[in-house]
Order: structure tokens, then sequence, then C-alpha cells
């Protein structure tokens, strides 16, 4: 019985940590720092037609579309939120995990500007 509780606990926490993985880290290819300090952290960040990335999560931020775009987000219960932005817009976004997929035919950027202190 012990080692059950204990397994369980353990997978909880395993797919905790999983969803709170960064981008940076788990997707180098698409996501780079730019700027950084104690109050915020810049991305840039690139995907190619088509392209997708891994489950990953960022804090509260502010994404600045450089490239119109149409994304698809699949959200960790399953879901899926689409997105469709023009270049030159900015939006707020709430903390949470995601894994983006480009739906459109041209390359897609941004940059987003993560929040380290809740506001």
């Amino acid at each position: 019985m012990r080692k059950t509780v204990f397994l369980l606990i353990l997978l909880g926490l395993a797919s905790l940590s999983l969803a709170a993985q960064d981008a940076v880290q788990v997707d180098p290819q698409r996501y780079s720092v730019v700027f950084e300090n104690d109050q915020v952290r810049v991305l840039r960040i690139t995907y190619g037609p088509g392209e997708k990335s891994v489950m990953h999560h960022h804090p509260d931020a502010v994404a600045v579309f450089l490239t119109d775009q149409k994304v698809i987000f699949h959200l960790p219960d399953g879901k899926a939120d689409v997105v469709e932005a023009k270049a030159g817009n900015a939006i707020w976004t709430e903390a949470g995990s995601h894994l983006p997929e480009n739906l459109s035919d041209h390359k897609l950027e941004l940059i987003l500007v993560e929040m380290k202190k809740p506001l």
C-alpha cells in the first residue's frame, strides 16, 4: 500500500514538472532569450510553416506579433484554442501550459515579454 501511494505521488510530481517546462529549455530552436533582468524575460519566437513545438509553460506575458499568424494551442486537458493575430498587434496572455502549432503556410514570428513577478 505504501509503495502504491509513493508511486502515485511520484507520478503526480513528474506530471507537474512536465506541464511546467520552460520553452527555451525544451524547444531552443524556436525560442531564444533576447533580454532578461529581474523583472522580465524577453523571448523571440519563430516557427516555420506548419511547425509545432512540445508542451511547455509561460508565466503571464505580453505577446507582440511581428507577422500575421494563425496558431492552434493544444492544452494539457486535451482542448485546443485557435488564435489569429495581425502583425503589429499586442495582447496580454495569462500564465499557462500549451503546445503551439503554426497553422499558416508562412513563417510565424513574435516577441514575448514574460513577467517574472506576479502583478
